[in-house]
């Protein structure tokens, strides 16, 4: 019997223990989707205890306390810390078969050296040592970040957003590179119109563009999207239910956009054609300033109203949803394509009924110019486990080419996620080991090694043209 989380965690063989120590365990982190705050990092900030930099913000561990029976004020109310961090305790051990239950003791021993099982009996223990290492200037946000091999790490940013702790890292010439991903998806949601046109003001206050019609706003947005490169910011992403790809004319959007800024509101219709003109416009910006587009389709988001309307978003109440994604995903694409302006692209899919949609979607539009010029996202969210990271691999594996994958991300807001990363490319190994064990792969461990040291790094240096921002470390040239 093997012991939990012992160095061979996850690799069942021989042959994934030397694919993951020799080659996959020493390689750097991209991290080019996370929802990190700049902030934290210009200011170096040091968490007061394990609370603070783990339970803060984590709906993934709230959703386990809450349905473990723990009541809302440990989760996201006004309990102490170390309340809130006892009932995680006891809810730990109810985790089994959760990811929740690996990560959660993957962060406290590669972060905190800490062995234990945490449970309601070592949770004192535990809870003790971790705030005694915080209070270390070892365990500031930055040094949280390069003990974990991070290189480049790119936020989740709103198009107002001002930049101001990205310019500051710049300045103060932080080792990691901390880049701004330009993230539009409130300046062109027109579903509610007073909540618009709020958003609107903010936009003109951010670009010193009066909004007075369509062009205006184009104007005022792309003023930003600038702004935005002229910082670093070579990555933009959108968080949508599906692709909206409507026909629509010039004139048809122009007074769209009149009735809502009138504050009048929209049909769906109206809504669809705005959103889809939308897609486009921000998509031929990023084709020309050669960034990498990301689509994260498929969340059905806030679906507890109560709950929304007295928390907030982002506190726990998505789930999975089943849009048809396919016909609109390919006439959007296509569209750009036709006409040339189809950058790099990368789509994630949250229902898993989706992969070998996905999978092959990617391949109607990878037309050689670029190696995996349009790319299948990692498993997201719900599906970044190891039964979804598994399928995610092995769908991609059968449909196009695994080895031009740009690999794992964190999609977090924690600074103790980045284990993740390790999961994975266990996860990686361990499918690649086996198969040559089982004589479906030449014990070509050079060639493999290879393949899998660019599926944790050098793909995505190459695809997001960080090749000059990044030296070679040792563990590349391996």
């Amino acid at each position: 019997m093997k012991k939990f989380l012992d160095q061979n965690f996850l690799l069942n063989n021989k042959t994934a223990e030397q694919l993951y120590h020799d080659f996959a365990k020493n390689m750097p982190i991209i991290d080019y989707h996370n929802h990190l705050p700049p902030a934290q990092i210009a200011n170096d900030e040091q968490f007061k205890n394990i609370s603070q930099a783990w339970l803060y913000g984590d709906h993934y561990k709230w959703r386990a306390m809450r349905t473990n029976g723990v009541e809302e004020s440990y989760c996201t109310g006004n309990r102490s810390d170390w309340e809130k961090f006892e009932k995680w305790a006891e809810t730990v051990p109810y985790t089994m078969r959760n990811p929740l239950y690996h990560w959660t003791h993957l962060e406290l021993q590669r972060y905190f050296n800490v062995q234990d099982i945490l449970s309601p009996a070592t949770a004192k223990k535990i809870y003790e040592e971790c705030n005694s290492k915080l209070a270390s200037p070892d365990y500031s946000v930055k040094n949280l970040l390069r003990k974990m091999n991070v290189k480049v790490l790119c936020t989740t940013d709103d198009p107002v957003d001002t930049l101001e702790h990205h310019r500051r890292l710049v300045k103060q010439g932080f080792d990691i590179h901390v880049l701004p991903a330009f993230r539009p998806d409130t300046a062109m949601n027109v579903t509610d119109a007073i909540a618009f046109n709020n958003y609107l003001q903010k936009l003109e206050n951010a670009s010193d563009i009066d909004i007075n019609n369509f062009y205006d706003y184009l104007a005022a947005l792309k003023n930003r999207h600038d702004f935005f490169a002229a910082n670093g910011c070579s990555v933009s992403d959108h968080g949508l239910e599906k692709i909206d790809a409507e026909d629509y004319t010039d004139a048809e959007i122009k007074a769209i956009f009149n009735k809502v800024r009138s504050g009048r509101q929209l049909e769906v219709t109206e809504q669809q054609k705005f959103r889809s003109a939308m897609l486009i416009i921000l998509a031929e910006w990023d084709h020309e300033k050669n960034w990498v587009q990301q689509y994260h389709l498929g969340a059905l988001r806030n679906n507890n109203s109560r709950m929304k309307s007295k928390l907030g978003p982002d506190t726990g109440w998505d789930s999975i949803g089943d849009f048809s994604q396919a016909p609109s995903l390919a006439k959007f694409l296509d569209k750009l394509d036709k006409n040339d302006k189809l950058a790099k692209t990368i789509i994630y899919n949250l229902n898993p009924a989706d992969n070998e949609l996905m999978a092959t979607m990617i391949g109607n539009f990878n037309d050689g110019s670029v190696a995996g010029k349009v790319q299948w996202g990692s498993g997201w969210w719900f599906l970044d486990q190891k039964d979804g990271m598994i399928k995610q691999l092995n769908t991609l594996s059968n449909m196009g080419l695994l080895s031009r994958f740009v690999g794992m991300l964190t999609d977090s807001r924690s600074f103790l996620s980045y284990p993740r990363h390790e999961y994975f490319r266990r996860i990686l190994c361990n499918l690649f080991g086996e198969e040559i064990e089982n004589g479906e792969l030449p014990a070509d461990i050079e060639w493999v090694g290879k393949t899998i040291q660019d599926i944790c790094f050098n793909n995505a240096k190459n695809y997001f043209n960080w090749q000059n921002i990044l030296t070679p470390s040792a563990a590349e040239k391996v």
